[in-house]
């Protein structure tokens, strides 16, 4: 890991913001292809918005550290 993204990753903790009681972050995965993307979900219109394709485990606790996301994420389908 380069030093730039060390030093940006300390300052950078939990940037990004979520309306926790409008919204709930959860994992979208395709039945077809496998293909999971994270974001997160309306809870008053169920709309799905995309934030990121998660394709390694990596992937999805950068997601979670991005917003501050503790514990499991629901996936739906």
């Amino acid at each position: 890991m380069k030093l730039v993204e060390k030093i940006s990753r300390k300052f950078s903790k939990h940037e990004k913001q979520y309306d926790s009681n409008y919204e709930e972050p959860v994992i979208r995965c395709s039945i077809c292809t496998g293909e999971q993307v994270a974001g997160f979900l309306n809870l008053s219109t169920g709309k799905f918005e995309e934030v990121m394709l998660i394709r390694t485990s990596q992937d999805l606790e950068n997601f979670q550290n991005e917003y501050g996301i503790t514990g499991t994420i629901k996936k739906i389908y």
